[in-house]
């Protein structure tokens, strides 16, 4: 078994922990800072009628709520199961499933296998593994208008607290990692692949991003 393939294994009996807490915080306090920061960057770029693709999709909340307001259907895909069991309940009870497709398995295993998305969303995924470069690069490649990403701030204490979760991990013995990519490299990636960043916030510990790709440009094949 290769690294990343048992850190993607890892990754989502971690999360599958969690799933069902998961979904009882969002329906009881709706959207977190960087989430709503999140939506406002969509909104300015615009995704009514948008086929969108969720990588690191959790329990449905985002996407769905994208659906809601006027995004056409949505690809989810997670690395946990019971994420998806939570989000694809979710859908259910908001009449949604007839727009919604999930996939249990890692994006960088599924994606030849994927269409393009008008719109693509990372929310608190690049921190999740190991290969950024490729997580990034791929994605793109199924982007067609539209990425947005939220990703760690490279702060002194966010890399603390995300080496401590890492030790963590190491002590029970879990292949999953928190990573704190260079947000400088990141930029760069997305914007030689043809696309400007339109919308940026922080909070604390997140930056959220959203770039729109310029016309006429075709992404890097690297």
């Amino acid at each position: 078994m290769n690294c990343c393939c048992s850190h993607s294994q890892s990754a989502g009996r971690f999360f599958s922990f969690f799933a069902r807490r998961y979904r009882k915080r969002f329906e009881k306090n709706g959207f977190e800072p960087s989430q709503r920061q999140l939506l406002a960057g969509l909104e300015q770029a615009g995704y009514r009628g948008a086929a969108v693709l969720e990588i690191g999709s959790g329990v449905g909340h985002l996407h769905q709520t994208l659906l809601e307001q006027g995004a056409s259907s949505a690809v989810g895909i997670d690395l946990s199961t019971k994420m998806n069991d939570e989000a694809r309940q979710w859908a259910e009870e908001r009449r949604l499933s007839d727009r919604t497709r999930y996939f249990d398995e890692d994006f960088m295993v599924l994606a030849n296998e994927l269409e393009i998305a008008d719109l693509t969303i990372l929310d608190k995924v690049v921190c999740c593994y190991p290969d950024a470069e490729g997580l990034v690069k791929q994605s793109l490649k199924k982007t067609r208008r539209v990425y947005a990403l939220t990703y760690p701030r490279n702060r002194w204490y966010v890399r603390f607290a995300m080496g401590t979760m890492a030790l963590l991990m190491l002590l029970v013995r879990s292949d999953f990692r928190p990573y704190v990519h260079d947000p400088i490299l990141i930029e760069q990636w997305i914007v030689n692949n043809g696309y400007i960043k339109q919308y940026e916030a922080t909070t604390f510990i997140w930056l959220t991003q959203v770039y729109v790709k310029l016309p006429n440009v075709t992404q890097e094949q690297s």
